[in-house]
């Protein structure tokens, strides 16, 4: 038996009371190497050819669920940037971590200054780099998610899967839960899985990619961390009651993403909920998805991010961003990447597009950082 979100056929229209979003911006995206980078990570860019990085993206689906409530965490070289991409934001709701201490500190800080903020509010959770085709969708998902949210669950939003990824997470459905249509109880979370068992996830209709969407109210997130790790719950409250101590007491937080510290925990007492649904969404992990995501209108010709201009190919397929201001030929390659910048120049496969990571690991040990 397959599950999924029922169609609203009223769609509701306005944001939804009391609900904040909160959009972690973080991570330097190395398998986009050398277009991501430590100084310009992928949230700052303009991926998909329409003028808006993918933070102003971000933004711009969620402003009409939440109006101005917004929180952006994000880090300390950062801070300047995203100010700039959003002008709307009040500057005081933009969130210099310190450091990168994963999401769990990112996030439980932004519930903690909410929680003192507007004990009544529900917090949504939201990466500033995904990419979502159908923003009317995910405003469906929200809107059942915060409803359960409400209700003192921890609520996530299960992607349904396209294939069978073994790059994501999942989500194990459970029972229909009481008094919300559209969501489901969670069995547990699954670490990223072989192929073949990620067949076999599929082949149930039980299993939904986790894109790391979590919705909740502030107190029920810091309440779940507090039974699993109470000083860490103390000290991001303590935080959010003195802001000047963020500096010395942000080091000594611990290092550990969400899922970890709270959500398998909550799921295996029961008190997590999902939220299936199919919005169109990508994380842009690689080039190759960026490749699927842009989709070259002929398929026998490459796909151009940037200056088509500056490309000239020959019976060759795959991707080419000519960054460099230099004019790239690729003549008789399948599959290809090329991302061409002004210090560095990459040449791939969309096959092998996952392995760029190991080359940025490798100039940071070589005392390479100027490249990353």
């Amino acid at each position: 038996m397959t599950a999924s979100t029922p169609p609203a056929p009223d769609r509701p229209a306005g944001p939804i009371d009391g609900l904040w979003a909160v959009v972690p911006a973080g991570g330097a995206g190395t398998r986009l190497w050398p277009l991501s980078r430590s100084s310009s990570p992928k949230f700052l860019r303009d991926l998909t050819g329409t003028g808006r990085s993918l933070l102003q993206g971000t933004h711009d689906r969620l402003a009409p669920l939440v109006q101005d409530r917004f929180l952006v965490v994000t880090g300390r070289a950062h801070r300047d940037a995203v100010a700039e991409q959003l002008p709307d934001v009040d500057g005081a709701a933009i969130v210099a971590e310190p450091s990168a201490r994963d999401s769990m500190a990112a996030i439980g800080l932004a519930a903690a200054m909410l929680e003192r903020r507007d004990p009544d509010a529900v917090m949504g959770s939201f990466a500033a780099d995904h990419v979502i085709a159908d923003p009317a969708g995910f405003g469906d998902a929200v809107r059942v998610a915060t409803a359960a949210a409400r209700d003192g669950w921890l609520v996530t939003i299960g992607i349904d899967p396209t294939f069978p990824s073994a790059a994501f997470g999942y989500i194990h459905l459970g029972d229909d839960l009481e008094g919300h249509a559209g969501a489901h109880a969670v069995v547990e979370f699954v670490e990223k899985p072989s192929v073949d068992v990620a067949e076999r996830y599929l082949a149930t209709g039980r299993y939904r990619w986790n894109a790391g969407m979590f919705v909740v109210r502030p107190t029920v997130l810091l309440d779940l961390l507090a039974e699993g790790d109470p000083d860490f719950a103390a000290a991001l409250r303590a935080i959010a009651a003195d802001p000047d101590t963020l500096e010395d007491a942000w080091a000594g937080l611990p290092k550990i993403a969400l899922d970890h510290a709270v959500a398998e925990p909550a799921a295996a007492a029961g008190r997590v909920a999902v939220v299936p649904a199919s919005f169109g969404w990508d994380d842009i992990g690689d080039f190759d998805s960026l490749a699927t995501l842009l989709e070259a209108p002929d398929p026998s010709s490459v796909t151009v991010l940037g200056d088509d201009a500056l490309v000239r190919a020959i019976a060759a397929t795959g991707l080419v961003v000519p960054g460099g201001g230099k004019v790239v030929a690729v003549v008789g390659l399948d599959d290809v990447v090329v991302v061409d910048t002004p210090d560095a120049l990459l040449v791939t496969t969309r096959a092998r597009a996952q392995d760029v990571k190991a080359i940025v690991a490798a100039l940071k040990e070589s005392g390479r950082t100027d490249l990353t």
